[in-house]
Parts: structure tokens; sequence; C-alpha cells
């Protein structure tokens, strides 16, 4: 899950949270899908954390001599 601050004025309901009730200044965490959808949104929120990527990178294969 990522994180993000509500840098709003006022209190707002979040349905996509269960309907909670935010607070300006608070940190929530948001699913990782969704993280641009809040931070498109500068003057109600910002990014604290980053999604984490979903799955580690996989390094090449690597070679032995003789495979075709």
């Amino acid at each position: 899950m990522a994180k993000v601050r509500y840098v709003g004025a006022e209190p707002v309901t979040v349905p996509e949270l269960g309907g909670r009730l935010v607070v300006p200044d608070e940190v929530v965490e948001v699913p990782d899908a969704r993280y641009d959808g809040y931070v498109c949104q500068p003057p109600n929120w910002e990014g604290v954390e980053e999604p984490k990527e979903s799955a580690p990178k996989r390094a090449a294969a690597k070679t032995v001599k003789g495979d075709v």
C-alpha cells in the first residue's frame, strides 16, 4: 500500500477508503494501483510513500557455453 497526505482545507469523506473521514494533514494508506489518482490532485493530496513494485525485477537468464 502507498501513502498519501491530505492537504485540503476541510475534512473529507473518502468512499474508496470505506467512507473514512480524512482530516487535513492526515496520512492514509491507499491501494498502490490508485496512488496516481490521488497525487494527480496536488491541491488535495501529496505523495508520502510511493507504491512498491508489485514484482521484483528478474535478472536476465545467464547463458551457458554450449547453449543454442
